[in-house]
């Protein structure tokens, strides 16, 4: 529809044609509807609300390598698409309006509906929706500091969801498919228990590990671009979240296991990666300089 519309479909182009572009018109009518639909798909692919009811279901019945993919590459790969097409032109401010309101309700929806599951790979499903919520949070401002908030965001929860994946992976391995049957994680295996603790305090935005960094960046570029309602809804979802992510480890640390199960070794390779990213989302508080450099020269060659 952009296309029968401009007669374009190159970023540059469009970007000239659309610059001070007024949607009005028949003609102006199939920009905008091209737009959306765009925005529909570019949601669908990151499991935003209210395009979300696949991802819990596809993350459960999914081999657990796959739905680590699923988490990760194709929020960091549309999120830059949609940098691209909403910089382009002056139709980034419709996109805009749609993804604040996805951005509030993605935050509010994976807050409550991880509260209730009770199988493993369901919260974090839920999870990676709450996620894509205050990822959008940094997009919805439309500032070169929301867009570095971004990315900041993308990559500490890239590295979260690869290190609670990993866990989780090697768990499958001995049959571990409900949050009941971690009691015994603790006693059997404690250092992937402390790591897996580690990585839900990170979800969870407890200072001082990297999720909270992602979360106030993300957070204070929304207050700093005007955006007033989408810093407090995060807040407050981000400490109803706290109840599923604690209730992990309390069930691994604290509960009487109804089965004893013994785990399997996790191997070489799981390890090394365990030690890596745990070591960035425990120690990146310390020196977070070259990620916040990083990220900024990105945000910067976005604009130019």
């Amino acid at each position: 529809m952009i296309y029968g519309s401009t007669g374009a479909t190159h970023f540059d182009q469009l970007a000239k044609i659309l610059t001070g572009y007024e949607i009005t018109g028949a003609r102006s009518s199939g920009i905008f509807m091209g737009i959306l639909f765009i925005a529909v798909g570019f949601l669908f692919k990151i499991t935003a609300v209210p395009f979300h009811m696949w991802a819990p279901d596809i993350y459960e019945g999914s081999p657990t390598p796959v739905t680590a993919f699923l988490s990760i590459a194709p929020k960091i790969s549309i999120s830059a698409n949609i940098s691209r097409v909403s910089i382009y032109g002056s139709y980034g401010a419709t996109l805009q309006q749609i993804f604040f309101f996805c951005s509030i309700a993605s935050m509010i929806l994976g807050a409550l509906a991880a509260m209730a599951q009770t199988k493993v790979k369901r919260p974090l499903a839920h999870s990676s929706i709450g996620h894509v919520g205050y990822i959008r949070t940094g997009f919805s401002c439309g500032t070169i500091e929301g867009i570095q908030a971004l990315l900041i965001g993308l990559f500490i929860y890239a590295l979260m969801t690869i290190d609670a994946f990993a866990i989780v992976s090697a768990l499958r391995q001995t049959r571990v498919k409900y949050i009941a049957d971690l009691g015994a994680l603790a006693k059997t295996n404690p250092i992937s228990a402390i790591t897996f603790s580690i990585t839900m305090f990170s979800y969870a935005g407890i200072p001082p590990l990297a999720g909270f960094c992602s979360k106030f960046y993300l957070f204070f570029a929304a207050l700093g671009c005007g955006a007033y309602f989408l810093a407090p809804v995060g807040v407050v979802t981000s400490v109803i979240g706290c109840f599923y992510y604690i209730r992990l480890a309390k069930r691994m640390f604290f509960d009487t296991p109804r089965t004893w199960i013994l785990y399997e070794p996790m191997d070489r390779d799981k390890s090394l990666l365990l030690a890596m990213t745990s070591s960035f989302i425990t120690s990146s508080f310390l020196y977070p300089s070259p990620l916040f450099s990083v990220t900024h020269q990105m945000a910067l060659s976005s604009y130019l």
